[in-house]
């Protein structure tokens, strides 16, 4: 994981989710929960066939391309009316 501040100044940590089920392309994607706690919100846009993939990608994400997932993430999860899918299947 790895933390990351938004443009309001609220911590971030940016995460992997996991998809189950028998399609492994994709499985992981993009989880960015706040850090004094909440529901998380999920880009599952943003996918990665391996967990090893996903942490490298994300430890070499600038803040600004962090930022820029999160802010698609919110307004997604407000389109739809839902913060989180946390076992998505």
């Amino acid at each position: 994981m790895r933390e990351f501040e938004d443009l309001e100044g609220e911590r971030w940590k940016a995460g992997i989710g996991k998809r189950e089920g028998l399609d492994f392309k994709g499985r992981y994607f993009f989880v960015a929960t706040p850090v004094k706690g909440g529901p998380p919100v999920e880009l599952q846009d943003v996918r990665w066939n391996s967990e090893q993939t996903a942490r490298r990608t994300l430890a070499t994400m600038s803040d600004v391309e962090l930022r820029r997932r999160l802010r698609s993430a919110r307004g997604r999860a407000r389109s739809t009316g839902t913060a989180s899918r946390t076992d998505a299947s």
